[in-house]
């Protein structure tokens, strides 16, 4: 019988104004209220001359990272993947995305007469 190979998430979020989209092989609820975790993060390999430098700035900027924790209102989607793609990250378009407030609006006492 042929083993499934280990199943491959691309994790879009938004995160100071950018959006990050990232390929890892373990993501689940944290223990963290309202967070998601992301392990094993994939990039792609180099092949001969063609390097992308966003892809490198993430992968930099990953470097050493053995979990992330992400705001649950900040992730965009999650996809299971079959083959991994380029991580990149773009400015977010103003209006374009707007991440949902995980905290009530304040009460107004209501005055008494």
């Amino acid at each position: 019988m042929a083993k499934t190979p280990d199943p491959t998430f691309r994790v879009q979020f938004v995160s100071q104004d950018k959006v990050y989209e990232v390929f890892a092989r373990q993501i689940y609820s944290s223990d963290l209220y309202g967070f998601i975790e992301v392990e094993e993060f994939v990039f792609g390999e180099r092949s001969g001359l063609l390097v992308d430098p966003a892809e490198e700035k993430l992968k930099a900027e990953f470097q050493g990272v053995k979990r992330s924790y992400i705001p649950m209102h900040a992730v965009i989607r999650i996809d299971e993947v079959e083959n991994t793609g380029p991580a990149r990250i773009r400015d977010s378009k103003s209006g374009a995305i707007t991440p949902l407030s995980m905290v009530p609006p304040p009460r107004v006492p209501r005055d008494a007469d």
